[in-house]
């Protein structure tokens, strides 16, 4: 389980780090499971993935079934998540999702908003209380895509 901590709060720049995170994973042949509050943001993050940097190529869709892995490595969810184990969580949500159990992995985003960094505090409490030990890595600025 992994923190990553933005410097700033721009929204795109939070949805591009994420965009890099799935790619990497969907390059190592993992299965992907990008999750969200609301669809507006899982809209925008759709839109970015297919352009967020020159020479990617993320396919996804959005999350209906488990049978979609079959075809498509990413996909995104806003609600209806995966209930068998997949490989990659990235959750953009404000709670822990209920799914996270089914992750091998999970990536955390955190940024200088005050209501992401309050309520990634408490995701942070909330996986330590579940015995899990979670890794912080501060991102550089130069290190956002």
């Amino acid at each position: 389980m992994d923190f990553y901590v933005l410097p700033g709060s721009e929204e795109r720049a939070r949805l591009k780090f994420a965009c890099q995170l799935a790619e990497t994973a969907y390059l190592a042949g993992e299965r992907v499971f990008v999750y969200f509050d609301e669809s507006q943001e899982l809209e925008r993050f759709d839109e970015l993935l297919w352009s967020f940097a020159d020479r990617s190529f993320v396919p996804h869709e959005i999350y209906v079934d488990s049978q979609q892995w079959q075809d498509t490595a990413v996909l995104l969810g806003c609600g209806l998540q995966p209930q068998q184990p997949y490989d990659v969580l990235v959750n953009l949500s404000s709670a822990i999702p209920a799914s996270a159990h089914h992750a091998s992995r999970i990536a955390e985003l955190i940024d200088t908003d005050d209501a992401r960094r309050r309520a990634g505090r408490g995701r942070f409490r909330q996986y330590r209380e579940q015995g899990l030990t979670p890794a912080t890595h501060t991102v550089a600025g130069d290190e956002l895509p």
